[in-house]
């Protein structure tokens, strides 16, 4: 059988000095490979620029030859406009801020931008054959008439997996008697909110000592040894999709407090040893972080991400693809999602 061919059409992918940026997308290029799909990745840098846009979608007409391609597969709504008008079936996964807006890093409003980019993602799900989301909540923001099917980022459960706390602090060579609480967004960005992270360890500093480190920048690699070596999580964004940093704290069984948030209320829901709050107040989130920190225990939540292995949620997406290939996908169809 002859194998699928994908062009990936992608706004972001992970460099050496952000190596967690969009990690995700590039291990499912990845693991689609292995799957026997093949994958050519066309990468564009738009940063809310139309120059950006009209020369990705120059480059990106060059290469839209449908004898080299069966399929398009957009990472994020604006990708998707690179493939507008289509020259091949258009399959695009929306992931956060396509959809829900984007967040300035100045005062943590939503800007214009994001409010073009949204409608703009619209028009690119009204012209899809296929759309994917990575949480349930996000479908609430696309067209009525748009179907769509939840594939979550997935987890390489061989790499996020639980290992002896102490051996974790003597590879990162920490002390063994202190306690850690962990953020792994980009303190850059101010839709993660780290100086709400900082001022609710604060607090728990009134109470009893504890660090906040902060693993942006680190390889992707050592991010469980992080995750290992501390004794909580903390996420305090106001906008995810389905923030792959969570799951990969509950592959490893480490205790997470966090905002409501995405879907993470979902994937929290019935884990004991974890808090969603509230609120998004400091002393609410310090609050939880006393608990689970007095608490002093891993928590029982790797059977709870078993179902999002890579290999898995590949195979999700090799089934979009033959549904559309197949004619049987089709956004305007209307069937029920």
């Amino acid at each position: 059988m002859k194998p699928i061919r994908v062009l990936m059409i992608t706004s972001a992918w992970p460099t050496p000095g952000q190596p967690r940026t969009t990690h995700f997308i590039k291990r499912q290029a990845d693991f689609l490979r292995a799957a026997g799909v093949a994958v050519d990745v066309f990468q564009f840098r738009g940063e809310q620029k139309l120059n950006r846009y009209v020369g990705g979608w120059l480059r990106a007409r060059r290469q839209l030859d449908p004898t080299r391609y069966d399929l398009v597969h957009a990472q994020f709504g604006q990708s998707g406009l690179l493939a507008l008008p289509k020259r091949l079936p258009l399959v695009v996964t929306f992931r956060g801020s396509d959809l829900l807006g984007i967040v300035s890093d100045v005062d943590g409003r939503y800007t214009w931008k994001g409010r073009v980019l949204q409608r703009l993602s619209r028009l690119v799900a009204l012209n899809a054959d296929a759309v994917i989301v990575v949480s349930e909540h996000m479908k609430r923001s696309l067209p009525p008439s748009v179907p769509a099917v939840v594939i979550p980022s997935g987890l390489d459960l061989e790499l996020f997996r639980p290992m002896p706390r102490d051996a974790a602090r003597h590879a990162l060579k920490w002390p063994l008697d202190g306690r850690y609480v962990l953020f792994v967004g980009n303190p850059a960005q101010a839709r993660k909110r780290h100086a709400l992270a900082r001022r609710a360890v604060e607090i728990v500093n009134h109470s009893c000592p504890v660090e906040l480190v902060t693993a942006w920048g680190a390889p992707h690699t050592d991010v469980p040894l992080y995750m290992n070596a501390c004794d909580a999580l903390i996420c305090t964004s106001s906008q995810e999709g389905s923030p792959n940093v969570v799951k990969e704290a509950l592959a490893c069984e480490l205790p997470v407090v966090s905002v409501p948030v995405g879907d993470v209320p979902l994937r929290l829901r019935g884990i004991e040893g974890c808090e969603v709050c509230a609120d998004d107040q400091p002393e609410t989130l310090a609050a939880a972080l006393d608990r689970v920190l007095r608490r002093g225990a891993r928590i029982r939540s790797r059977g709870a991400v078993a179902e999002l292995d890579e290999r898995s949620m590949a195979q999700q997406v090799i089934e979009i693809y033959r549904s559309v290939l197949n004619g049987a996908h089709h956004n305007h169809r209307g069937e029920d999602s």
